[in-house]
């Protein structure tokens, strides 16, 4: 397909598992029902971002992929006659376990997984804690709609990422996120967050020539510790063009359901005028494969 409609759902998250899949699934009927073709979900979207402790009781919310929750899914997705891509927490085995994307085909069933590469462990995402490094490389999931570079979260930050994802054939970059403010951070430093996060997501469409699709949950969720002021996720859910451009974007403090279109074929337009692929001095890049330049 050329031109594709792509929904994504910002929303707020319970601990009732149940209610956060029913919440997801109704959206995904509703921008069904308003041509979208493509729905993205955000990162770990059935339940709280239970990433801001280390509690072993948690690794009982994972569950294997085929499982449950993509069973149910699936069987959304095939009903909406969309392909998806939801996140869940993976069991591959006892003491294993990833932060993993799965994407559905119009038919329900699982076109191809992505689990999570890069793993923060910062104060209140102690996520190394609980996730295993994904294993499964940057390689896009071809879908009936075209090649999407699905990565999740952190991977956003690193333009080696998407950087791979494209020379791999990506056709869009998607990206289910969880992240937000500390609620004790001021005004100044809360706008140089988000203006960071989106710069360089947008910088990613640039410098690859293809669009992107952000979606980051909404909300405050408070903190286990009880000396820790909880995650204000800022929403801010966004799909970009291949040359950065916003084409639609969410508030940062409510539920939304953010379509757009994107024009698939126009990559090859901006990459013949904007050719970085080409000039990229792939015999000079040895050093990127060292930790620092001593």
């Amino acid at each position: 397909m050329k031109k594709i409609t792509v929904a994504l759902v910002q929303q707020s998250c319970s601990g009732d598992k149940k209610s956060n899949l029913s919440k997801s699934i109704e959206n995904m009927r509703k921008a069904a029902d308003h041509g979208a073709h493509l729905v993205v979900l955000q990162e770990l979207h059935s339940g709280p971002y239970f990433c801001q402790s280390e509690d072993p009781d948690q690794f009982d919310l994972a569950e294997p992929v085929p499982g449950p929750s993509s069973e149910l899914l699936g069987s959304a997705a095939r009903d909406c006659n969309i392909v998806l891509v939801a996140s869940l927490f993976e069991r591959r085995a006892a003491g294993l376990y990833h932060n993993t994307a799965v994407v559905f085909e119009k038919d329900g069933s699982i076109a191809g997984t992505y689990r999570k590469m890069h793993i923060p462990d910062d104060p209140a995402y102690y996520e190394k804690f609980y996730f295993t490094p994904g294993d499964l490389g940057f390689k896009p999931v071809s879908t009936s709609l075209g090649r999407l570079g699905v990565l999740v979260c952190w991977d956003q930050w690193y333009p080696e990422a998407a950087r791979l994802m494209s020379l791999a054939g990506a056709e869009v970059l998607v990206y289910p996120t969880a992240i937000g403010w500390d609620p004790a951070d001021t005004a100044e430093e809360k706008s140089r967050q988000l203006q960071a996060w989106i710069t360089i997501q947008r910088a990613h469409s640039i410098a690859n020539g293809i669009p992107l699709v952000s979606v980051n949950r909404v909300g405050l969720e408070k903190s286990p510790d009880e000396k820790c002021h909880g995650i204000q996720f800022w929403g801010n859910s966004f799909v970009a063009g291949c040359q950065g451009e916003i084409l639609a974007q969410a508030g940062n403090d409510t539920e939304e359901l953010l379509l757009a279109e994107i024009d698939l074929c126009r990559s090859e337009t901006v990459r013949r005028i904007w050719p970085f692929l080409r000039d990229r001095r792939i015999d000079a890049y040895d050093d990127l494969l060292k930790r620092y330049r001593d």
